[in-house]
């Protein structure tokens, strides 16, 4: 039958071929050959560092029901990795793809004996054995036999209640615990027996997001024996016995609430009542079967269609619903709030979902993008700003940029607007003015500086493209006003342009930042190295094209990424994976890049990259996706490929052309309409492509590399014809995608090109900046400002401001201070410092410039597994009064104090004249940053040399994070002072 069926869509496709441009395009609807959900592997991604889990789970459901197999670390942050054989017990709550480890709520394991230990230690447990070849799961539904304890364990959900099955292998020693304390810090529970079927409980925590609430309401097949015992204190462990005499499997059914336990049974008894296991996990495979269907592939490859279903899977799992069967729930104030009117959601992984899923959403999910709009301006009234990445009725902090805003401005510009528009653009201004996260600095110099703000690179990259959707919503709304301004605003990214090495960088005190390795992974970016955002400006690519110096030096710098070594350097970073050359696919910013030579007119290089990433980082395999899959991210990159084009620049309305993976996919819209996309030969190589829809007299062809967002959104078919090799196609000017800003133009920041910040005798600084014909003008400790016509040389300490001025526009104004040290003194290291925590480099402990409390600010020098040894030459012999350093704390990051410091003061012939010594502070456990100076009289004659030595902490303690994976301790140091 799958024979006659191909034989008979490899004539429709060639008919279509050879009649496109005379006849209609048969747009009928693709049947698929088995239901879609047998196509799901939802092993995939719990290996590697994919960090998803296997569980039972409903379309964007609040349940997430699903096997414990790891209690903490990196990738144990869904709770499950693939490499183990150990089952904890089965929670309710986890997160799909992230690099934080919260939620695991509430576990139940089943066993045979009160066992209140984990077994995590060794020692006797609840813990279990187990093997993946008696594991199974589907979508919405998994089951797995328990080698230790011989129990077979099957789980179902719903959107916001769950079963458990457990057979048992004999009627006897029936227990299931019931474990409060599992994962995460426990803050408050309760937990109480009301029936010999019935518990009702809650349990907050804290992780990530600090204050988690969650309540449940369980009810049992068969009666829990001793149900009514008194506990004198609330237990956090409960073994439940169950009298089981014929020994039929036991249930347990589980409603969960972040409102209340009235709510959590309310939840239980809407949405499972007397259902029995059977139904429920039926309901929850059509659920599944018909999201699904949204995407109909047809092709011969069994693993593709498993990539693609189980990507496709992925992409719905979050953002969770957060909402009672009543409309009830906890808002970002912790209060409780009630809607009707639409559905609440959380977990918005926005750093990662707006490049893609979320666009992926405009176009299959159009009705809950309304919902997610109107969840996001919920959380503006009820905390006061837009969420970057919510959790549970938490601001985490985590990640950067406000990408709310673009997810909003898309969707707008889309048409899907059944929100308070208003509200949402209220709410998109609010959050683009605050004076946090670097925005201070952002709105005052056009760019972040390095000294002022960690990740600086990063962050005044991802605002400027934030601001350019503020800006095209603006317009859309005829707000001419705020369309000028932060059409001004997304230019800032001209600001960080360095055109000496062709890269996005760091400035520091309006320097480059330096020593510059491209590979390098420091603080100036975000889970990544320059080369991973030196493209990143996808709402002006035009204008970064021409500060690159045009076309062939864009297309250089493309060809020089994807082949550049493969290796980074500086501090490490999990996130960085799935590389080819320095892209790295297994993180976000790079996953527009290659679409980027289309705006160059080489769509065959797209095609070749997209069908290599498409076809070697994406696996039918527990580690087939190639980085944390991020909320969906991962896998809408990959589905939105896989159908032939990307959103580059969400916003736009533009979707970049690559490559087809498919003979044919059929997207089922919300209205009824149907978009078909079909594959018409073989190759990965475009030579042509056909449109027809209902609003055409009859078939196009499509000459442009790009695909706007209404041909994906109205029914009509595009044929894709295939060539073994490079084409033609696209190559024109005409033809390109277009991401240009034109209007309200700036004039960007002069930078001071050459000059030592810090001297000992004079230094000449000599200014530039990237625009041509632009005049710079600078002042010196507050004078006049006068045209810069020439280097200037300095010889004591200056506060120098600077500006330019192009076309009447004035750029914002920088001012740096100039510092002066003795130049007589001169310093030997004895240590290694990390190259990205240089402060400068080897005369930073005396140059005058003293560290803020953000290690990642570049003030700092850093060193690792040594003591850092300094020996300070004053010049001549001199009477030393006082010695005086600092050293930083920051024990998340692995920062500690020395154990002690040691000085030591020598003649001009090295003879030892005195040692003083101080025994610094215990880091401790708290995640507090300070400063600790120290200072130590002397009162010694005929001094020449000081010696100074920190001794490393070593190895980090029992206690803390880092200490299972064998870390050793830093020690940051700035300035040694002698008076």
């Amino acid at each position: 039958m799958k024979t006659i069926f191909y034989c008979f869509l490899i004539f429709i496709t060639a008919t279509i071929s050879s009649c496109t441009t005379d006849a209609k395009i048969d747009s009928s609807p693709a049947i698929a050959d088995r239901p879609l959900t047998e196509y799901v592997n939802t092993f995939i991604g719990t290996g590697g560092h994919g960090h998803t889990y296997p569980g039972a789970t409903m379309p964007f459901g609040m349940m997430q029901l699903s096997p414990d197999t790891r209690l903490d670390g990196w990738d144990g942050c869904s709770g499950y990795h693939y490499s183990d054989d150990v089952i904890y017990g089965f929670s309710h709550t986890h997160l799909s793809g992230t690099g934080v480890s919260d939620y695991g709520d509430i576990l139940l394991m089943p066993t045979d004996k009160a066992v209140y230990n984990n077994g995590a230690d060794g020692k006797e447990g609840y813990s279990s054995k187990f093997s993946h070849d008696k594991e199974k799961a589907s979508p919405g539904y998994y089951e797995v036999h328990l080698d230790d304890t011989d129990i077979d364990v099957r789980l179902t959900v719903t959107e916001r209640a769950g079963m458990h099955e457990y057979q048992f292998p004999s009627s006897k020693n029936q227990f299931v615990m019931l474990d409060l304390e599992h994962r995460d810090k426990l803050l408050q529970h309760d937990l109480q027996l009301i029936s010999e079927t019935e518990i009702i409980g809650k349990r907050f925590s804290s992780a990530w997001a600090t204050e988690q609430m969650l309540f449940f309401y369980i009810t049992t097949s068969h009666p829990i024996k001793n149900w009514n015992t008194k506990q004198e204190v609330t237990p956090k462990k409960l073994a439940l016995n169950f009298d089981n005499p014929n020994n039929e499997p036991v249930s347990i059914k589980i409603g969960i609430s972040a409102v209340d336990e009235a709510g959590a049974k309310q939840n239980l008894e809407t949405e499972i009542g007397n259902k029995d296991f059977e139904t429920i996990k039926k309901q929850a495979n059509h659920s599944w079967e018909k999201q699904l269907n949204k995407i109909v592939i047809e092709d011969d490859n069994y693993d593709n269609k498993v990539n693609f279903y189980s990507a496709l899977y992925h992409t719905m799992i979050a953002p969770n619903l957060y909402q009672d069967v009543d409309g009830r729930y906890r808002g970002m104030d912790l209060e409780i709030h009630k809607t009707k009117d639409f559905d609440y959601y959380t977990v918005f992984s926005m750093w990662d979902t707006y490049r893609a899923a979320h666009p992926l959403y405009t176009i299959i999910e159009q009705e809950r993008t309304n919902d997610f709009i109107h969840t996001l301006t919920a959380k503006y009234d009820e905390g006061g700003i837009l969420p970057i990445w919510d959790l549970s009725g938490n601001y985490t902090g985590c990640m950067i940029g406000y990408h709310a805003i673009p997810i909003i401005a898309d969707a707008y510009l889309k048409g899907i607007r059944d929100y308070d528009v208003d509200k949402a653009f209220e709410a998109m201004l609010h959050s683009a003015n605050q004076d946090k996260l670097g925005l201070e600095s952002y709105k005052k110099y056009g760019f972040i500086p390095v000294e002022l703000e960690s990740e600086s690179v990063s962050k005044t990259l991802e605002y400027a493209y934030d601001d350019w959707t503020i800006a095209q919503m603006a317009k859309a709304m005829g707000n001419e006003e705020k369309y000028a301004e932060f059409t001004r605003r997304a230019q800032n990214y001209k600001n960080m342009y360095n055109p000496a090495t062709g890269f996005l960088q760091g400035r520091y005190r309006n320097t480059w930042f330096a020593p510059f390795k491209p590979e390098e992974v420091n603080f100036n970016y975000t889970e990544a190295n320059a080369w991973q955002y030196s493209l990143y400006t996808p709402q002006d690519i035009s204008g970064h094209i021409d500060l690159m110096g045009g076309d062939a030096a864009y297309e250089k710098h493309l060809d020089h990424m994807f082949t550049a070594k493969m290796e980074t350097s500086g501090r490490h970073q999990a996130d960085i994976t799935g590389l080819i050359g320095q892209y790295a696919h297994g993180n976000e910013p790079s996953h527009h890049m290659a679409y980027l030579y289309n705006f160059i007119g080489k769509p065959h290089k797209t095609q070749e990259k997209v069908h290599e990433i498409l076809t070697t980082l994406y696996h039918n395999a527990p580690d087939g996706v190639s980085g944390n899959e991020d909320c969906g991210q991962m896998s809408a990159w990959y589905v939105m490929s896989a159908l032939g084009f990307y959103p580059v620049t969400p916003g736009s309305n533009q979707y970049i052309i690559g490559t087809p993976l498919f003979d044919k996919a059929t997207i089922n819209l919300e209205n009824g309409e149907q978009v078909t996309l079909i594959k018409n030969g073989v190759g990965k190589y475009i030579e042509s492509i056909d449109y027809d829809s209902a609003s055409l007299a009859k078939a196009e062809p499509i000459s442009s590399s790009f695909l706007t967002h209404d041909i994906i959104t109205e029914s009509g078919t595009l044929v894709y014809n295939m060539s073994a090799q490079p084409t033609s196609w696209a190559t024109a000017v005409e033809d390109r995608p277009v991401s240009a800003i034109t209007e309200e133009l700036i004039t960007a920041v002069p930078y001071i090109e050459s000059g030592a910040i810090s001297f000992s005798d004079t230094t000449t600084i000599t200014l530039n900046t990237i625009d041509a014909d632009a005049e710079i003008f600078y002042s010196i400790n507050g004078s006049e400002f006068e045209l810069y016509e020439s280097p200037i040389p300095i010889s004591e300490p200056i506060i120098l401001s600077v500006n330019a001025v192009k076309d009447d526009k004035i750029s914002h104004t920088l001012t740096t201070e100039f510092y002066k040290y003795d130049k007589n003194m001169s310093i030997v290291l004895e240590h290694t410092y990390a190259n990205e925590y240089s402060a400068g480099g080897n005369d930073a402990l005396i140059d005058g410039m003293k560290g803020t409390q953000d290690f990642r600010s570049g003030s700092w020098q850093g060193t690792q597994k040594e003591d850092v040894v300094a020996t300070v030459d004053l010049g001549s012999s001199k009477e030393v009064q006082q010695v005086r350093t600092s050293f930083l704390k920051d024990q998340r990051s692995w920062i500690f104090y020395p154990k002690k410091v040691i000085f030591e003061l020598y003649d001009e012939n090295k003879k030892l004249l005195k040692t003083v010594s101080e025994k610094l502070p215990e880091t401790g456990k708290e995640e507090i940053v300070a400063i600790h100076n120290v200072n130590l009289k002397t009162a010694v004659k005929n001094v020449r040399f000081v010696k100074m030595r920190a001794l490393t902490y070593g190895k980090l303690p029992e206690w803390h994070l880092g200490h299972p994976y064998d870390g050793n301790a830093w020690i940051f140091v700035d300035e040694i002072t002698v008076k």
